[in-house]
């Protein structure tokens, strides 16, 4: 659930969250979605909106039951935010990007299977978690893959979908922002040293002491 700001704040935050994603290029055009969680139901940004140019009164609301209550229509991948909610009944906020460098893990990643980027960092931990998974390619906007998203989210903070991009949940917007970023960023990192030889990856034993620590 969102935090202690009122709504009227979380739409301006979203709107800002969402300026400062777009405008350091972890979107581009209409691509990307995001929702956070309410006390009486959901906000959504609106289908075909750019997140550089939201307006936070147009920001679409849902009820709990996921109907469209005011504001702009929602999103054409409502049913993805809901997979991933459902899913994970602690996280309060859902951010899709098509953000370059995980959009192109995606397209290395098995299947059905996780994506290979290497625990190299412990923010990628911290923020993300032991697991990537990414659910099989389906067209946007396409509801059949509800049931693989929400199966997926069981057991991973983020995913990716195949050739689509990463979804990312946290318990606050900010924190799913951040972790968005920071999904971003091990995933260049991953692409800048694939087949390097000598590259150094956190141990088991520490991985399991930040995620002790960390959650």
């Amino acid at each position: 659930m969102a935090d202690s700001m009122d709504e009227a704040a979380i739409r301006q935050e979203l709107a800002a969250l969402g300026k400062s994603l777009f405008d350091r290029g972890y979107s581009v055009g209409t691509a990307g979605n995001i929702s956070v969680r309410l006390a009486d139901g959901y906000l959504m940004t609106p289908t075909n909106s750019c997140l550089g140019r939201l307006d936070p009164a147009g920001i679409s609301k849902l009820g709990p039951d996921w109907s469209h209550l005011s504001g702009d229509k929602p999103s054409k991948e409502v049913f993805l935010h809901r997979a991933v909610l459902t899913a994970r009944p602690e996280a309060g906020a859902v951010v899709h990007l098509h953000s370059t460098h995980a959009t192109a893990v995606s397209c290395l990643a098995p299947e059905g299977g996780d994506a290979e980027i290497p625990q190299l960092t412990p923010y990628f931990v911290m923020r993300i978690g032991r697991r990537l998974p990414c659910v099989p390619y389906y067209r946007p906007g396409d509801a059949a893959m509800e049931p693989a998203v929400f199966e997926a989210a069981r057991s991973a903070k983020a995913l990716l979908l195949a050739n689509h991009g990463p979804v990312v949940s946290a318990a606050t917007l900010r924190d799913a922002v951040y972790a968005s970023e920071e999904l971003e960023e091990a995933a260049r990192l991953a692409l800048m040293l694939r087949g390097v030889p000598g590259v150094r990856r956190l141990t088991p034993a520490q991985v399991d002491d930040l995620l002790t620590t960390y959650g």
